[in-house]
């Protein structure tokens, strides 16, 4: 897929195995609408059946007030509770592709990251934040709650008592308290912020991919099971290294003193 199959996203390839994906509504602070829902879940789901060459992705938003300042109101604005629930389930299946891409996938938080924006960063694996960005649960204070995944995505990542807090009175946080409470990796000024997430991408991508899709998959499904079944998930996803090519190369590759070279076969 090109960057002229989104109208609400830009693709770009800045070194090999990487892709980075801009949400880019900047006239809107990137605000979700229905076609940037349609536009992520077209372009995840093509991943999920095709990962093709990809070995990492870095999400990140356009310009450098936001992430994604959340729904776009303007375009909610007179809707018919159908329509509503009709553009919702858009974004149901949004974050379903996004939390089921198969490929590690790194939010780079560029701005504020409200309502929706903070869920579709949520969705990521990890997160790099710049300095100044903020985050923020707002539903309630629309008389509505997160339905993008952040009752779910947030306790996981700050723990249930903190979630609540944030949640229950949509207040904003930052970029330093969002990495204290471990929703954020790292906190980064604006402009070490893709390079640092591309550093981290190419480490990545340098490393075998069915090795750190599984990985990815053994760590994610793992955590919602107990540790006795979260076990077994991780023998399964370890024997499917076993008989590959990339196995024996990283064997080869180690007692010939060598740098690997993954095909992701």
């Amino acid at each position: 897929m090109t960057e002229n199959d989104f109208e609400t996203l830009k693709l770009g390839r800045t070194q090999e195995h990487v892709l980075v994906v801009t949400l880019a509504r900047p006239a809107a602070m990137n605000a979700l609408n229905t076609r940037m829902g349609r536009d992520l879940v077209a372009l995840f789901e093509a991943i999920a059946l095709d990962p093709a060459d990809l070995r990492c992705i870095i999400l990140t938003g356009e310009g450098e007030k936001a992430f994604c300042a959340g729904g776009d109101l303007k375009e909610r604005r007179g809707m018919t509770d159908e329509q509503w629930q009709r553009q919702h389930l858009v974004f149901e299946r949004m974050v379903r592709a996004l939390l089921d891409c198969p490929v590690p996938l790194i939010g780079a938080v560029n701005g504020a990251a409200y309502g929706g924006g903070c869920e579709i960063a949520a969705c990521c694996d990890f997160l790099y934040a710049a300095e100044h960005a903020r985050f923020a649960q707002t539903e309630v204070t629309l008389g509505i709650m997160p339905g993008g995944g952040g009752t779910q995505t947030l306790p996981r990542a700050l723990g249930e008592r903190r979630a609540k807090e944030l949640i229950l009175t949509g207040r904003p946080f930052t970029a330093t308290e969002a990495e204290g409470w471990g929703l954020v990796n790292r906190v980064l000024a604006l402009q070490d912020l893709l390079p640092q997430s591309r550093e981290t991408a190419t480490a990545i991508a340098r490393n075998a991919p069915i090795a750190t899709r599984q990985a990815k998959l053994s760590i994610h499904r793992g955590l919602q099971m107990s540790l006795r079944d979260g076990l077994a998930l991780e023998i399964e996803a370890y024997a499917r290294m076993v008989p590959t090519q990339d196995r024996h190369e990283g064997v080869r590759a180690f007692n010939e003193k060598r740098a690997p070279r993954f095909q992701g076969r």
